[in-house]
């Protein structure tokens, strides 16, 4: 054993102690590297004596040495991280593994599909009946039935409540509602409202805080024109050209009732609903939010008033992507407007996603500005039928005024006003009457009618303008040049001049002279511009 040991000591000693050298040796680098002390004073020993050219050669070797060291230490930190890059969790792996299960499945499926669409068409061809392999297809089915993400699919006593304690936004497939639900589950406070307004106090109020605070300038009609449009439809369209206030003016407004205005900058690549509601990422498990979605969910939270602007709003088509809100907006029963987000509720899932789909509060206004030029498309009838049109082609002159302060308001309270309108200040009958004199007009000289939609607008419409502080004939003027008149761009004007003309002599006629302005400054405009 003697022997063994001596042998042990001199050859495998030796390989030790060359390894324990390589370890002392790199310390002794590090050690003599980040130095500087002692390595000032080695300088010191020399600079009496260096001369000029050896002070620069002194000075090029400490650069060169210490970038041989920052590439050293960079390429370091790059093996570390490649080193750790191999490295994979056991939940992520198993998360891996569960998604490549997944996307085989699904590829199975579309191959046996794609087989049985083969097969169909050359039994069309050869007169034979197809066959499949059915076997297979319920194999495939089968294997659906393995877990998706390891997160139960149906409601349970663990689903996730407003009276459940917060949970955290990176354990939610909804990172961004998540934390709205955490947010009004501890912090929120609802303000005290000043239910004790009336609407012409309202918009008075709203003109003079937009002029004091934030200078910006809008007539007292135009304010009437927006805040009795919330009466009457949930879709209001402000257009004209730039600079006159379109986006200022709901922004000012959710300034003014103390809740910010949610604005949606569309984009020219909208084509569907996923560009306003988002959608499910299969691969990262994860909903990838929108801010018009939140907004939506939001509102859900509180009873302000909420205008959600859609900005530049014709700069896609409008009845691609906001053709389902539209819809939904139409329904009658509240609770059926709803949107529909994901086929199925988990756990963990925000509070108010109710069996995938999320209410649409009726404190939600949607407000969208269109500027008419080359660069946008043209807005189909049915959006504008569904909305009221505002026309801002001027700024107002600026004024002096008393400075206001912005309010509460809850939307009970604001609809109640407006309903309390309707009531008080019915369209009168004599209007009526004139409407549908009108009407048959329209139907007999230009072949255009308005129907029982445009009539429920303004039978909402007028009441609730006059409440505001305007005159009946205003809103009506209002109405028919923007929701009827507006149908004459259909035709082809440049052939019926003579027939406007008319026009504006019948409406004198009919509703008195110099009474509707509005219309009567259209039709003028068509006549122009064709």
């Amino acid at each position: 054993m003697d022997n063994f040991f001596r042998y042990f000591y001199q050859d495998m000693g030796r390989v030790f102690r060359s390894l324990i050298d390589v370890f002392v040796a790199f310390f002794d680098f590090l050690y003599y590297t980040f130095n500087f002390k002692l390595r000032m004073d080695i300088i010191k020993a020399y600079d009496e004596d260096f001369s000029t050219t050896e002070w620069i050669l002194m000075l090029v070797v400490n650069i060169l040495f210490i970038v041989l060291v920052v590439v050293m230490c960079i390429l370091f930190a790059k093996l570390i991280r490649k080193i750790f890059r191999r490295y994979v969790p056991a939940k992520k792996y198993d998360e891996m593994v569960r998604q490549v299960r997944n996307l085989q499945r699904d590829l199975m499926r579309a191959n046996y599909e794609k087989d049985k669409l083969l097969a169909m068409r050359m039994a069309e061809f050869s007169g034979s009946t197809p066959s499949f392999d059915e076997d297979f297809a319920e194999e495939v089915d089968e294997s659906a039935e393995d877990e998706v993400d390891g997160v139960e699919l149906v409601e349970n006593p663990n689903r996730n409540r407003f009276d459940s304690p917060c949970v955290d936004p990176q354990d939610s497939r909804f990172f961004r509602l998540t934390s709205v639900d955490n947010y009004y589950k501890t912090a929120y406070e609802a303000p005290e409202y000043e239910d004790d307004i009336t609407l012409p106090e309202f918009c008075d109020r709203f003109r003079r805080f937009a002029s004091s605070k934030m200078r910006l300038y809008y007539d007292i009609d135009m304010i009437r024109f927006f805040i009795a449009s919330m009466g009457a439809a949930r879709i209001i369209i402000l257009q004209g050209i730039s600079g006159t206030g379109k986006t200022s003016l709901p922004y000012a407004f959710g300034k003014f009732v103390s809740k910010d205005t949610s604005v949606i900058s569309v984009q020219p690549a909208w084509r569907e609903r996923t560009e306003l509601y988002g959608y499910f990422n299969e691969f990262s498990k994860k909903y990838s939010e929108t801010d018009f979605l939140r907004a939506v969910y939001e509102a859900n939270y509180f009873r302000d008033p909420h205008l959600v602007i859609l900005d530049e709003m014709n700069i896609a088509r409008v009845e691609y992507y906001f053709a389902e809100m539209l819809s939904t907006l139409e329904l009658p029963r509240r609770e059926d407007q709803v949107i529909d987000i994901v086929s199925a509720t988990w756990d963990n899932d925000p509070c108010l996603i109710n069996e995938g789909k999320v209410q649409i509060s009726d404190n939600v206004w949607f407000i969208g500005t269109i500027n008419n030029d080359d660069s946008t498309f043209a807005v189909a009838d049915k959006v504008y039928d569904r909305a009221i049109p505002i026309d801002l082609d001027s700024r107002a002159e600026a004024f002096e005024c008393e400075p206001e302060d912005a309010m509460y308001i809850s939307t009970d309270r604001l609809i109640q006003l407006f309903d309390e309108a309707k009531a008080m200040y019915p369209v009168s009958q004599e209007i009526l009457d004139k409407l549908e004199v009108l009407n048959e007009y329209l139907i007999k000289n230009f072949r255009l009618a308005f129907g029982n939609r445009i009539m429920k607008q303004i039978n909402d419409y007028v009441p609730c303008f006059i409440a505001c502080g305007g005159t009946e004939i205003q809103a009506v003027d209002f109405m028919i040049a923007k929701k009827v008149l507006r149908k004459f761009e259909s035709l082809s004007l440049g052939f019926m001049k003579d027939e406007l003309t008319r026009f504006n002599t019948y409406l004198d006629k009919l509703f008195g002279k110099n009474t509707m302005v509005i219309c009567k400054e259209y039709v003028e405009r068509l006549k122009k511009t064709n």
